[in-house]
């Protein structure tokens, strides 16, 4: 069996809870690579990633370098003797970093690959109303997400589940999924399966304004898709036309009620405590949104204290 020394790069807390389950199991970890601090808050105020905390709660090394193909950096990896690397939501590697160990690098990657190579797995699985996605473990090479497979594991995604709730599930999941990958590694018993090059598989393309923007024209359960694959981040938003004022609001939560109605699309409806958008086939009910300046809020809560004109509307 392999004695493995491991070297474990990541930034987010899905990354975390990778890297405490494999200390948990007892594998070594000679260092970790995780992103610069970064200035955050209004004290902008250096905040460090959730990776570098935890790590020196463990009193492991900590690498944060600005450029990967630094050659003090790399003589800096190289020092470390690691065997194995292992890549858990960070940044794209160079060869020269994942070519270096013995056992190669590979990478946890939140979707079942070949589907949803990319930097939103997570997000687009949600927008595009998959039934189920999973966790994959797989070697890195030259190219992004196209490595040949270790492991995968599906996970059936509920009809109620958001981007935080589906994100929680497979960062426990693919956490276990790398332990039985090291296994695989230590016992030298690894089966390849090699990507397909298929042109026509969906992409987890990188998150930006013009596709978190809600399209008032679409269905009611393709929108109602957008916001819980964009909940809590970073959020469906819509431009908000009430008093005469046009506004940006962030929409967290909803609901997609099929019925049949002549009203225009993107019209707002208050009916009591509920707030309604008319959609082609039936309206979408707000459930929790966010105005400029204000927290996010529960529709009940909003209507206490905020007003919406009879034309008022969302575009």
């Amino acid at each position: 069996m392999n004695a493995l020394k491991i070297l474990f790069m990541g930034t987010p807390d899905f990354a975390v809870e990778t890297l405490k389950m494999i200390l948990q199991n007892k594998y070594e970890v000679v260092g970790v690579i995780t992103a610069p601090d970064k200035p955050a808050g209004r004290g902008r105020k250096l905040q460090m990633s959730t990776v570098k905390t935890y790590a020196l709660t463990q009193n492991l090394p900590i690498l944060q370098p600005t450029n990967l193909k630094d050659e003090a950096f790399v003589a800096e990896v190289k020092a470390l003797s690691a065997n194995l690397n292992i890549v858990v939501a960070f940044r794209m590697l160079p060869k020269v970093i994942w070519n270096m160990p013995k056992h190669g690098t590979f990478n946890l990657h939140a979707s079942l690959l070949p589907a949803y190579r990319g930097a939103a797995p997570i997000n687009w699985a949600l927008i595009n109303g998959e039934e189920k996605t999973g966790v994959t473990t797989f070697f890195i090479d030259e190219k992004i997400d196209t490595g040949a497979i270790i492991l995968q594991k599906e996970v059936l995604i509920d009809k109620n589940d958001n981007a935080g709730m589906l994100h929680d599930k497979l960062m426990v999941i693919g956490a276990g999924l790398v332990i039985d990958t090291l296994q695989l590694i230590a016992k030298e018993k690894v089966d390849l399966t090699y990507q397909p090059n298929d042109p026509e598989v969906k992409t987890a393309y990188k998150l930006n304004k013009e596709n978190t923007k809600i399209d008032w024209n679409a269905k009611g359960k393709t929108i109602y898709n957008l916001v819980r694959g964009l909940n809590p981040y970073p959020t469906a938003w819509s431009n908000l036309y009430n008093k005469g004022q046009l506004q940006m609001i962030k929409i967290y939560d909803t609901e997609f009620i099929e019925e049949t109605h002549t009203l225009e699309n993107g019209i707002l409806i208050v009916e009591e405590s509920t707030l309604k958008v008319a959609v082609s086939d039936g309206f979408i009910k707000l459930l929790r949104i966010q105005l400029p300046g204000k927290r996010a809020m529960d529709t009940v809560s909003l209507l206490n204290g905020y007003k919406f004109d009879s034309d008022a509307r969302l575009s």
